[in-house]
């Protein structure tokens, strides 16, 4: 079913360049291109203030959020904040039970969790306050590292550029994909990122305290990932049974050996395919994998997409230049 009538719900205290994302996608007039009538809706009354401290003029109330096909809730203020105002949640509830998609952007997730519309759905958000979610929310299934979350009437996104994909989403599974692809050539963004693709994030392993025998051996294997480091030889350098190493391990970094070194060897070869012009091989070598093809099937799962397109994603200065084919946005049918 289509939309036309798109409202964007603005609090007080949002961030103002995830609070302009739907707008950017929807609200623009591009030649060629159906337009959609896009309502910025002050939900707490007034100018909306954001967290820059620039007031914005909104000019609609909650009753347009009554008229919309689509309505959006591009963002939240902190989720420890004071909760979104009553009538905005039971706005949000008319809308979804009348029909309308509803849409949470990045911690505009959180709105649609108090407003009880995801209990018993799966649902994303930015990957810092994913496990907040989780622990407020139970009745959630919250997945934390994918780009966006499409359960039909309801859909949410990760961060910033998640909000973007998945209001091009949106444009592609109502009106197809030359529309958005149109769309996406007017923000210079990529056409179509799959909601199931990993949010880039580089996720730490919390080091143990300077001076503890298992943290200058973690500390020595992180200097020397293109080894092959085995388990029994860590613990061996750590001066500690295998059972007690494995042990300790777990209660200092919360994984295993075997998936902190495998997760640490992927996350070189982000930084080498980043920061290098090496050929993707010899990244794979340098980061402890026998070869590329070995490299693939692990970044692909942890990171969501191959280390070439990775490259051509996050490749620096001294990254290898693109062929000049490649420059361009595709024009994807």
């Amino acid at each position: 079913m289509g939309f036309t009538t798109v409202a964007v719900v603005l609090f007080d205290e949002i961030p103002l360049f995830e609070a302009s994302v739907p707008i950017a996608v929807f609200g623009e007039r591009r030649g060629g291109l159906p337009e959609f009538d896009v309502r910025a809706v002050a939900a707490e009354g007034g100018p909306v203030r954001t967290d820059a401290g620039i007031a914005l003029a909104a000019p609609y109330g909650l009753d347009a959020v009554d008229e919309a096909d689509l309505v959006i809730v591009p963002t939240w203020r902190r989720p420890l904040g004071r909760p979104p105002a009553r009538e905005a949640l039971e706005a949000l509830r008319r809308a979804h039970e009348r029909g309308a998609t509803v849409v949470g952007l990045c911690l505009g997730t959180f709105v649609l969790a108090a407003a009880g519309l995801l209990d018993g759905r799966t649902a994303t958000t930015h990957w810092r306050y994913a496990p907040l979610l989780a622990s407020a929310y139970p009745r959630i299934q919250v997945e934390p590292d994918v780009l966006y979350v499409d359960g039909g009437d309801i859909l949410t996104s990760a961060g910033s550029a998640g909000g973007i994909d998945l209001c091009l989403h949106l444009i592609r599974r109502t009106y197809g994909s030359q529309m958005a692809n149109d769309i996406a050539r007017s923000l210079v963004v990529p056409p179509h990122r799959a909601g199931g693709q990993a949010q880039y994030i580089d996720h730490p392993v919390p080091a143990p305290a300077d001076g503890d025998p298992l943290g200058e051996t973690l500390d020595w294997a992180l200097r020397h990932l293109d080894r092959e480091l085995t388990v029994d030889a860590l613990s061996a350098r750590a001066l500690m049974s295998r059972r007690t190493f494995d042990r300790r391990f777990r209660q200092v970094t919360g994984t295993t050996p075997t998936q902190w070194l495998l997760h640490q060897r992927v996350l070189h070869a982000q930084r080498l395919l980043e920061t290098t012009r090496e050929p993707v091989e010899r990244v794979a070598r340098s980061a402890g994998f026998a070869s590329a093809v070995a490299l693939r099937p692990h970044f692909r799962r942890q990171v969501g997409v191959s280390p070439t397109t990775y490259r051509e994603t996050f490749g620096g200065p001294g990254a290898p230049d693109l062929p000049a084919e490649r420059r361009a946005v595709p024009e994807l049918a």
